[in-house]
């Protein structure tokens, strides 16, 4: 069994989950599960510093951590080379905290408008980046689920989408599968529809592994994946640029880590309107990919994005 991270005391609440569950792994954040998102009373820099220091515990301890940053980040609707940096910075903090397994979570079809195509594009980018990192003391599992927003509501359409999804997730052998019930966007699962579900994921896991074709290799995935790789590191020297005075690590300290959210280095169009980030940049899906657009609304270079967000720094 494992169990998320909570919202606040957050070493306590690990405490507790080992003590009774033995929590399997560790399952948390930078940058949500707090006053960004509305669901936590840590500010932003609280946020961020007791997640590193809740890595730091488990990694002491021999216990994995699994990090579902990145998608927090596309279900608002972040584009694609967001979501890429948000893998590499997660997995960099985790290595540095002494993490010593480090399950990475991809979360498919979200948003639910990218193309197939883009959308694996975009997870081995993810994969790539974070396992970078991998060494003999770090250690990088992939772990694939369905998006939690692209369930259709009709239950035979929703069980055909969990079948395909399933399926499209083979394509970067997984360690492991998280299961999202096909019936979540009408109700919560119950013990029957868990069991269901999981016997369409295995059979379609199954099928896939045995015979399925290298979908990895279509040049087009490789193009936007390689692509998206440069886009990502973009975004990390950035963020190490804005943190050029700073003592230590910029990528490790607090305050960077937060201004990258300020200044929209890190950006998302959900939090327009949000006083503890930025919200100022506008995405749309493009040929199947999702990329941030200008003031005109034309899609714009991430090199040019970067630029604008660490001049109004």
């Amino acid at each position: 069994m494992r169990s998320y991270s909570g919202t606040d005391d957050l070493l306590r609440y690990a405490q507790v989950l080992r003590e009774t569950i033995r929590n399997a792994w560790c399952a948390t954040s930078l940058y949500w599960f707090n006053a960004v998102d509305g669901r936590g009373p840590l500010s932003l820099r609280e946020s961020i510093r007791d997640h590193m220091a809740l890595m730091r515990w488990h990694g002491e301890r021999e216990i994995p951590v699994e990090g579902n940053e990145p998608h927090h980040w596309e279900l608002r609707d972040a584009h694609d080379a967001v979501a890429c940096a948000a893998a590499y910075l997660y997995a960099y903090v985790a290595r540095a905290m002494g993490v010593h397994d480090y399950i990475a979570t991809y979360m498919f079809e979200t948003p639910p408008h990218l193309a197939d195509r883009m959308d694996l594009a975009k997870q081995l980018a993810k994969a790539d980046l974070a396992e970078s990192l991998a060494d003999k003391s770090f250690r990088v599992w992939r772990q694939t689920r369905t998006g939690l927003m692209s369930y259709p509501t009709q239950v035979g359409a929703a069980r055909g989408h969990l079948g395909a999804s399933v399926y499209l997730q083979m394509a970067m052998r997984p360690h492991i599968v998280h299961v999202v019930g096909y019936c979540e966007a009408d109700h919560a699962a119950r013990p029957s529809e868990v069991i269901e579900s999981c016997q369409m994921a295995r059979r379609a896991s199954e099928h896939a592994l045995r015979s399925m074709p290298d979908m990895a290799a279509d040049p087009a995935v490789q193009q936007r994946r390689s692509a998206l790789r440069q886009d990502a590191m973009e975004i990390v020297e950035a963020i190490r640029a804005l943190g050029s005075g700073a003592r230590g690590d910029p990528l490790l300290d607090v305050e960077v880590l937060a201004r990258a959210v300020e200044v929209g280095l890190l950006d998302a169009p959900h939090l327009r309107g949000n006083p503890l980030a930025c919200g100022r940049v506008r995405t749309q899906a493009v040929d199947g990919a999702v990329v941030p657009l200008d003031e005109e609304g034309k899609p714009i270079s991430e090199a040019r994005r970067v630029a604008v967000a660490l001049a109004s720094a």
